[in-house]
């Protein structure tokens, strides 16, 4: 039993070298700047008070990162299997034609979700009746709990985690829904198991990541203010890399200072935000896909 689970670990161990696979970092780097560009664009139009073009610049910015997620999911698999890398074109136009399969393996699980949710609201609602209203409760109570938090906890470690590399491997909707229901009445545990290393070395990434980020930015503040005389609130040289463009940073009470520099530098912040969010999302993806490896290609 040791010897099978040492395999699959080291698989998604593996996964930590996620960011050397550079056209996979190229794909969801530019897909996340082309996002934030069109929900900066949908939040200038929802301040001049034009709610549908708000509305249009919001779904096309959350169609761009959906479809460049899917497309950055697809070279990791590749990457994961020991394949050729499919170049990032290549990959956007394959994700066009099967992402769709991914909304509907979600939409369907989260469809059923909603169905046990009503129906336990139901018999909430029959507690009220008298007479059977109490033992119905105590009853209920202990069901709900756990068929509630069983179902939020399949939804984290198992639907959301495969549901993507299931099609990344070439599975149509309904092969993925078998995946799912194979591996939640025969494999839990060990998904599970796989899924906590995954979600550990995306948290130390974001740790490690996260220190770069906010030693450089107080240090790079430091040297350019003291150093190179950058007449710059050191409040406004970081608030890029706390992702605020010029409106979030007039929203969080910071008036822009400096003209262009003062552009210039939340523009160079946001890039460092951006790679910053990229990082951890590519190791994050490509333990998702080692997990499916690992359970459906056992070693």
């Amino acid at each position: 039993m040791t010897s099978s689970l040492l395999s699959p670990l080291a698989r998604v161990l593996a996964s930590i070298d996620a960011p050397r696979n550079l056209r996979a970092l190229y794909a969801l780097l530019a897909s996340f700047c082309m996002a934030g560009l069109l929900l900066a664009s949908a939040q200038s139009a929802l301040a001049r008070e034009q709610s549908l073009l708000s509305a249009f610049w919001m779904g096309l910015g959350l169609a761009v990162a959906f479809f460049g997620v899917n497309a950055t999911g697809l070279m990791l698999m590749d990457q994961a299997r020991g394949l050729p890398v499919r170049d990032p074109q290549d990959a956007f136009a394959d994700a066009l034609r099967c992402a769709h399969r991914v909304l509907l393996t979600l939409g369907t699980c989260l469809s059923l979700a909603l169905l046990t949710a009503a129906a336990l609201s139901a018999l909430l609602w029959a507690t009220r009746w008298p007479g059977v209203g109490a033992p119905l409760l105590a009853v209920v109570l202990p069901v709900a709990v756990l068929l509630l938090g069983g179902t939020a906890f399949a939804l984290v470690v198992l639907v959301g985690p495969l549901a993507g590399p299931s099609v990344w491997a070439g599975r149509s909707t309904r092969g993925a829904l078998a995946l799912l229901r194979t591996q939640l009445r025969h494999g839990l545990p060990e998904t599970t198991l796989l899924m906590a290393t995954v979600y550990l070395l995306t948290a130390l990434a974001t740790a490690a990541v996260s220190f770069v980020v906010v030693s450089g930015g107080r240090l790079m503040a430091g040297l350019a203010i003291l150093g190179a005389g950058v007449e710059l609130p050191a409040g406004q040289l970081l608030a890029g890399l706390m992702g605020l463009g010029p409106r979030g940073l007039g929203a969080s009470g910071v008036t822009l200072e400096g003209g262009a520099l003062g552009t210039a530098a939340l523009v160079g912040g946001g890039v460092v935000f951006a790679i910053a969010l990229v990082l951890p999302t590519l190791v994050w993806l490509r333990g998702c896909c080692a997990v499916y490896l690992a359970v459906t290609e056992p070693q």
